[in-house]
């Protein structure tokens, strides 16, 4: 063995357990290291099921709370009512015995039972809907501040609007001499529709007559749904946690942003990503209960977008949905608290792992530099020996040349001037011969104003669509039509096309510039589809007629119908079967929305086949349906 030989071995001694050592302490450092990732892994899982789980327990407490106080002020506001109704009308009966007492010596009954009128009659109340009335034995309405017609008439045979003749109560009432609740259907201060009505009488022995009030269970309970509302929108619960309240409409009517409170979302632009969801938590509240998992944007406090789990619950009889959740980043929190306590273990773990392998490493490099003097004094023993024994190995080592290496290849890239030099030669060529004629310029120019005319009133009908300030006015639908017609009457003459009218005065309360709006989209639909037709007889037919309480306005035209296979379609978003340089699709949608979301009616459409002139037509009737 030669002295390189004998140095490497030594070597070999007197470094391997040393290295061996370094080397397992690497590899146990490297378990440790996985390990402590595995339960970091497992207890971030465990920690977020846990946190899940109890924050799911958390809301669907906090949800079920709210429930049960709803339900429970929604059970008791009968009896609320009563109470309520009862006691003003004690008031009214306590004035009207003072009343009495202080002048039954110096004015006669009839004076007397004046004074008592006028004072109770003055007295309006539940902003401007609660008053008292005063009915005798004989049925007669003594006293009617707010229907004067009904003052000083017999109505002993008068029913409600459900056929009970609830005079016959309160004639009762006065022969029993005793006070007494009743329930029936009435009708609102200038309004036509009859509503649930509890009233309250007693009997007032003066006069033989009774003295009584009433309130409308649905006005009643919009209070108590205010009440409500503002006992709920004032819980928080953990900090941030709050409960949420829409109607089936998607009214927002209790949120931690004050800014959504009686928004609807299909108005909100931030929040018409949300519109999918809330339409899957309104399926939720209406079957019962349940979880909902869904991204939302801007997180209170933050403008993250974040995975949020909400229990919903449906109070149906209220139509609303009830619901409270909880980010799923808030675990972080704890997730951090829990990282820095298995940090500190793992630390630990390598603190220990250090300490002992420095040790290890110290012992086993004294018994290996001990073992290698040892070796190294017993090699010079044998060296000669092993030099004589050893024969030298000569080995030659042949080179092989290298080639010559490619040095640097330049690429040079050059502009397709050329293409650019041909192409502004194309140009100039173009105009130089005269292809881009003036009528081909002013058409495109027409064409294209025509488009933008037309993309801004489709922006403007959004804009209107959208308009928050909107007031019912009472309007005769004879009107709406003529505006209607006289708004498009010029342009459908130069067109050939003749609208005919069968139209009735109806009168009732809407939204007149959305009706009209309706009305005009409608009458542009059949007017495109007119004009694609040769025949020189181009009809639009309007008529309108009320029938059970609802106004119907007919619209139809000759232009053949829509397709049966774009029936179901007409109404959707961004339908459309015209050119899409003059049709969005919009228009019908639109219309659609604005019937039955603001104006509360129906909008549809089929074929329509009819006479006219002797001659047989097939068009598309357009049927608008508005409650009165």
């Amino acid at each position: 063995m030669n002295y390189q030989s004998e140095q490497i071995l030594t070597k070999i001694i007197r470094y391997s357990l040393p290295l061996l050592t370094i080397i397992i302490s690497i590899f146990i450092t490297f378990a440790l290291y996985l390990e402590h990732k595995k339960n970091y892994e497992l207890e971030k899982q465990k920690l977020r099921q846990t946190f899940i789980k109890q924050n799911k327990k958390v809301v669907f407490d906090e949800v079920q709370r709210v429930y049960e106080y709803i339900n429970f002020i929604k059970e008791t506001t009968e009896k609320q009512l009563k109470e309520s109704i009862k006691d003003r009308v004690y008031e009214a009966h306590k004035i009207a015995t003072l009343l009495y007492e202080k002048n039954k010596n110096t004015k006669s009954k009839e004076e007397i039972f004046k004074i008592i009128k006028q004072t109770l009659g003055s007295i309006i109340f539940n902003e401007g809907r609660g008053y008292y009335f005063i009915d005798d034995i004989n049925g007669i309405k003594r006293l009617q501040p707010l229907n004067k017609e009904y003052e000083n008439k017999d109505l002993s045979n008068f029913k409600d609007a459900h056929g009970y003749n609830f005079v016959k109560k309160i004639i009762k009432t006065i022969k029993n001499k005793t006070e007494s609740f009743d329930t029936y259907y009435w009708y609102k201060h200038k309004d036509k529709k009859a509503y649930k009505k509890i009233s309250f009488y007693k009997y007032f022995a003066p006069y033989n007559v009774v003295i009584g009030t009433g309130e409308y269970v649905a006005d009643f309970e919009k209070n108590v749904k205010k009440k409500v509302l503002a006992y709920i929108n004032r819980i928080r619960y953990f900090g941030e946690g709050y409960i949420f309240i829409l109607d089936y409409n998607f009214n927002y009517l209790s949120h931690i942003k004050k800014e959504y409170l009686g928004k609807n979302a299909h108005k909100n632009d931030s929040l018409n990503y949300f519109l999918n969801d809330l339409k899957n938590m309104k399926k939720i509240a209406q079957e019962g209960e349940g979880f909902y998992t869904y991204v939302q944007k801007h997180k209170p406090g933050t403008n993250k977008s974040v995975k949020k789990t909400s229990f919903i619950k449906g109070m149906n009889q209220w139509k609303w949905i009830i619901g409270s959740g909880f980010y799923e980043d808030d675990f972080q929190l704890d997730l951090k608290e829990k990282e820095k306590e298995l940090n500190a273990q793992f630390v630990k773990y390598l603190e220990n792992v250090a300490i002992l392998s420095s040790i290890l490493i110290i012992l086993l490099l004294f018994i290996s530099i001990y073992v290698s003097k040892l070796l190294e004094n017993k090699f010079k023993e044998y060296k000669e020996e092993i030099e004589k024994q050893q024969n030298v190995l000569a080995q030659q080592s042949k080179m092989a040349s290298m080639g010559e290496m490619i040095a640097n290849i330049a690429h040079q890239w050059r502009q397709p001037l050329s293409v650019i030099s041909t192409a502004a030669t194309g140009i100039s060529f173009q105009k130089e011969m005269g292809i881009l004629s003036d009528e081909e310029f002013y058409n495109s120019t027409k064409k294209i104003n025509e488009s933008s005319q037309y993309l801004s009133k489709t922006i403007d009908d959004f804009k209107n669509f959208f308009n928050p300030n909107k007031s019912e006015v009472r309007i005769d639908i004879k009107d709406v039509v003529n505006k209607t017609i006289k708004l498009v009457d010029a342009q459908y003459k130069t067109k050939n096309i003749k609208i005919i009218k069968d139209v009735n005065c109806i009168n009732f309360f809407t939204l007149e510039n959305e009706l009209l709006q309706v009305l005009i989209n409608i009458l542009n639909n059949a007017r495109d589809e007119l004009i694609k037709r040769d025949d020189l007889n181009r009809y639009i037919f309007i008529e309108t007629a009320l029938e059970e309480e609802k106004v119907l306005v007919k619209i139809y035209d000759n232009a053949g119908g829509i397709k049966e296979k774009n029936l179901q379609k007409v109404f959707e978003p961004y339908f459309t079967t015209k050119d899409k340089s003059i049709g969005t699709g919009i228009g019908l949608y639109m219309s659609h929305e604005i019937i039955c979301k603001h104006l509360n009616g129906n909008l549809t459409v089929n074929n329509y086949n009819f006479t006219y002139n002797d001659v047989e037509y097939t068009g598309a009737m357009f049927i608008i349906e508005i409650p009165i």
